[in-house]
């Protein structure tokens, strides 16, 4: 049935599982969800122009048009783990608890100077945009890059089993889905299963020399290391991130668009990265320098007289410490912090918002706004702390804000991007 499939596929090479964006001629997948069901906008996809529709619902099969099979979602996987195997490209797989999207973003970047390469879009990362990016692929491709996310064991074991990569990195582990991972233990396990995946079929791994724990889990590796330490194999150091990182390799002087200490390690693997695959040095340069980041992520933003440090598109109680050290390290007259409640924290939630609430009060902020059912519960005597149970009663209570610096920092679920329009 799959090689069946893929002679249909190779004939359209275009898929689409939102019947919204149909192109002409490509595969419409009708995947099913807790609250849609695509089988229903099969007929829809079919008269917008899509050659075929799958589906795995009899009564929406009609004369011409539909391929029905047994499960949509799996078609999809097994369609794109087939394409992959036909696919004579190297393909660099990477997760993480912070700064994956970062990460793929620029090591796509930097690649893309001398390869052509295609790569997740967005973070389309779990068990649909996985198989869509790789389905994406084609043969003018020569470098693929996936991006992996999870929230529970065994996920990325999953994706690695249909990805099939050549090449890993993991950008780190945090306290990121603590709820599905079941605590950091869990978390770290997790995501060391696209190293189980490389180990166990003698593939490659890119390491962060300066994190202990991913020299740990690589010791029987092989690999390409990277830190600021002369035994690895590219030496990369840390000059300074006020607010911009900059870095230094060899002789070479990097100036990045990106905010925080925290991204040094995200724009070196690109470095590492790129130097591997014999990408030039002024080409990665080059690369690192022109990329702006964009998607409520480590933004800089003027409104008015006063600068914002938008990085609102998720936090977990590790990128939010980060974010927190390096915006107290910032030498500007006066900061203020707008912090959102951390999502899929479980049963850890309340003891790592009061974590959060409490170090904050420790740093050099003036005043630190704490938004959120979790946040709203933390108890602190601080009074540059002032917190709020939801947005709405920020909004209700925003305060006139002028020649400041504010960081806005929260999970997605809390969209805090919204206060741009309070100011």
């Amino acid at each position: 049935m799959i090689e069946e499939l893929y002679r249909i596929y190779k004939k359209h090479s275009s898929v689409s599982t939102d019947s919204r964006n149909i192109t002409k001629d490509c595969i419409f997948f009708a995947l099913k969800g807790e609250h849609f069901n695509g089988n229903i906008y099969a007929k829809e996809a079919l008269q917008k122009g899509a050659a075929y529709a799958v589906i795995d619902e009899s009564e929406f099969n009609l004369p011409k048009g539909t391929i029905l099979v047994e499960n949509v979602l799996e078609t999809l996987q097994k369609l794109a783990n087939y394409h992959r195997k036909q696919l004579k490209v190297p393909i660099i797989s990477l997760t993480g608890s912070n700064g994956k999207t970062t990460t793929k973003e620029l090591i796509n970047a930097v690649l893309s100077k001398k390869f052509k390469t295609t790569a997740t879009k967005g973070n389309l990362n779990n068990h649909i945009g996985v198989p869509l990016t790789l389905l994406s692929m084609n043969e003018d491709t020569e470098i693929g890059i996936v991006e992996m996310g999870a929230n529970h064991q065994k996920e990325i074991e999953f994706l690695s089993n249909i990805a099939e990569p050549d090449y890993g990195y993991i950008t780190n582990f945090g306290k990121a889905h603590l709820e599905g991972f079941g605590g950091v233990e869990g978390v770290i396990k997790g995501k060391s299963e696209l190293y189980d995946y490389l180990k166990a079929n003698d593939k490659f791994i890119f390491v962060n020399a300066n994190d202990q724990k991913q020299i740990e889990r690589t010791k029987q590796a092989n690999k390409y290391t990277f830190g600021d330490t002369d035994n690895t194999n590219i030496t990369i150091e840390f000059q300074s991130a006020n607010p911009m990182v900059h870095l230094k390799v060899g002789q070479t002087e990097i100036k990045s668009h990106l905010i925080g200490a925290y991204n040094f390690s995200n724009i070196a693997a690109a470095v590492a990265i790129g130097t591997y695959f014999n990408v030039d040095r002024n080409s990665i340069k080059e690369a690192i320098e022109s990329y702006i980041p964009s998607n409520n992520r480590s933004q800089i933003i003027k409104k008015n007289t006063n600068k914002i440090i938008l990085d609102a598109y998720n936090a977990n109680p590790t990128s939010m410490k980060a974010a927190l050290d390096n915006f107290s390290s910032l030498s500007d007259i006066k900061k203020i912090a707008f912090l959102g409640d951390m999502f899929e924290l479980g049963e850890s939630a309340k003891e790592e918002h009061q974590s959060i609430s409490d170090y904050a009060a420790t740093l050099t902020i003036d005043t630190i706004y704490l938004i959120g059912e979790n946040f709203s519960k933390t108890t602190n005597k601080d009074k540059n702390i002032i917190t709020h149970s939801s947005f709405n009663s920020l909004k209700d209570n925003f305060p006139s804000i002028t020649d400041s610096t504010l960081l806005i920092k929260g999970s997605r679920g809390m969209a805090l991007e919204r206060i741009l329009e309070l100011l």
